[in-house]
């Protein structure tokens, strides 16, 4: 007597039994276009304020900025004439990376809004479409 197919060991089955228990019973559209057609970061900017979409770049220029003044701080320390040794190294080293992450954090602002322009344009003529 034969087994059903969902009874026979996936050896014992066919090469067309095995892949139809293993792939999922399809649907009318793919992942990918799905996937594809999902909301992005850019496209919810009804639900989300500016401070939470911007809030990337603001910590970037906050934490730069803070480095930044530590370094102003030691290098100051050291054109004063205390603790030449500690402040030789690292008050230029606050300074170049407090001011590198404060500028990525500064180009990061018009690139964000670059970004949400072009998703909006694009959801707005997506829906004109539909």
């Amino acid at each position: 007597m034969p087994a059903s197919p969902e009874n026979i060991p996936l050896g014992e089955c066919t090469l067309s039994q095995s892949k139809e228990q293993l792939t999922p019973p399809s649907r009318t559209e793919s992942t990918v276009f799905s996937l594809s057609r999902s909301e992005s970061l850019w496209t919810t900017e009804a639900s989300r304020g500016k401070c939470e979409v911007f809030w990337f770049p603001i910590h970037l220029m906050s934490t730069g900025g803070s480095f930044l003044a530590c370094g102003i701080v030691i290098s100051g320390l050291y054109f004063a004439g205390h603790c030449r040794k500690v402040t030789n190294i690292l008050g230029p080293a606050l300074l170049s990376i407090g001011l590198m992450v404060f500028v990525v954090g500064v180009v990061l602002i018009p690139i964000t809004k670059e970004n949400r322009k072009k998703s909006n344009m694009k959801s707005i003529l997506q829906k004109i479409h539909i």
